[in-house]
């Protein structure tokens, strides 16, 4: 928080009191009047303190950083309803306009058929906002059983790979199918698939990890954020072993800011570890050069399509991340990458799909499409 913004208030006396009530003003991200918070006493001085360091440190953000992440951290968000009528019209011309650039996978599937015909396709799809709907709840996000079904059939007809800033073991719990391959942690945690031998274990085969030598690292970075954001309603620090999330999807935007602060003092004392956003999420990650595309790459590499030019590959996502692979897509010329949204934004993908319920449509149609292609052979 930056003293510009955050008043102590006069409701409570800061000596001989266990809380601390402050109001945050003065900014254009913040409400008029005034909005009130109550803090523990302790957590509140503790604040203060990081906002001190924070500026007395060369790597300090300043109001004019934080105001920006802020703003980055709004556009993440879904585009809020708009009530008048001319902005109703703007955004039915911006839709439109953009759906002609990124048209339907739906609409132009058989287009996209035919240029994969005689060919291997190969799929990469991410997890939430893709196969499961985006929840208040990070760890509820469950897929159906009929998106199951469809990733499964999908599975025993071409190479597929769920591609996920989560890590492997909760998406394999969500998911809990051992025919594909798992890349977690935004790529730096990739196995292929699993059998079953006779006495029930799992033989796991882990392909790649590159980030390995910052799990500890991670670890206590997880318990120092766990710390410094309880005093921040809904903010949620989730652990995905070679990377971490702090979810912002139940804060309230007013306090976003200091959210924001709190994990940026952080990472101060880390520099090794890089602060990069996803759709109501800030994501910790090692600063290696590692991302979804260089997932996709080493997939298709371990597959033994690096250099194959009758390969299609293709990837469904729908968030920043997944730009990075849709990027590699582009720039290869070769397959396609899916944006899954409902609201205009630019893409590095080729085509769109508005929500999960379209991308099981897709699937079935591809595994329908592969059925009756050998059906003709």
């Amino acid at each position: 928080m930056t003293n510009q913004n955050v008043i102590v208030s006069d409701r409570n006396p800061i000596l001989g009191s266990k809380t601390i009530t402050v109001s945050v003003s003065n900014s254009p991200l913040f409400s008029s009047p005034p909005t009130y918070f109550t803090f523990p006493r302790r957590k509140f001085l503790e604040l203060l303190e990081a906002a001190d360091k924070n500026n007395n440190n060369k790597n300090n953000l300043g109001a004019g950083k934080i105001s920006s992440w802020v703003d980055s951290m709004r556009d993440s968000s879904p585009t809020r309803l708009r009530s008048s009528s001319r902005d109703s019209d703007s955004d039915n011309d911006e839709k439109t306009s953009w759906i002609v650039r990124f048209p339907s996978a739906l609409n132009m599937f058989d287009k996209i058929m035919n240029a994969a015909k005689g060919k291997q396709i190969v799929m990469f799809l991410d997890y939430d906002g893709t196969l499961s709907p985006i929840v208040e709840d990070p760890d509820k996000a469950y897929i159906t059983h009929e998106m199951r079904e469809v990733v499964n059939d999908v599975a025993l007809n071409f190479p597929t790979a769920i591609v996920t800033g989560r890590s492997i073991d909760k998406v394999r719990a969500f998911v809990k199918l051992n025919e594909i391959y798992y890349a977690g942690s935004h790529g730096m945690d990739i196995e292929g698939p699993t059998n079953e031998n006779s006495y029930g274990e799992s033989n796991q085969g882990v392909l790649f990890q590159p980030a390995r030598e910052f799990v500890p690292m991670i670890e206590k970075v997880v318990k120092i954020l766990e710390e410094k954001t309880k005093c921040i309603p809904g903010a949620m620090v989730e652990n995905n072993k070679f990377c971490l999330s702090v979810h912002f999807r139940r804060v309230d935007e007013k306090i976003w800011a200091a959210l924001a602060e709190q994990v940026k003092s952080v990472l101060v004392d880390y520099p090794k570890l890089k602060l990069t956003q996803g759709r109501k999420v800030l994501e910790i990650r090692p600063t290696i050069k590692w991302d979804k595309g260089q997932a996709l790459n080493f997939l298709l590499r371990s597959l033994g399509f690096e250099h194959s030019e009758n390969v299609v590959p293709v990837y469904i996502g729908d968030d920043r991340t997944d730009e990075d692979a849709f990027k590699v897509l582009r720039e290869k010329g070769q397959g396609f990458g899916i944006l899954v949204s409902k609201v205009p934004k630019e893409t590095n993908a080729s085509y769109s799909l508005q929500d999960p319920s379209q991308v099981n449509e897709f699937l079935k149609r591809l595994v329908d499409w592969k059925r009756k292609t050998v059906g003709e052979e």
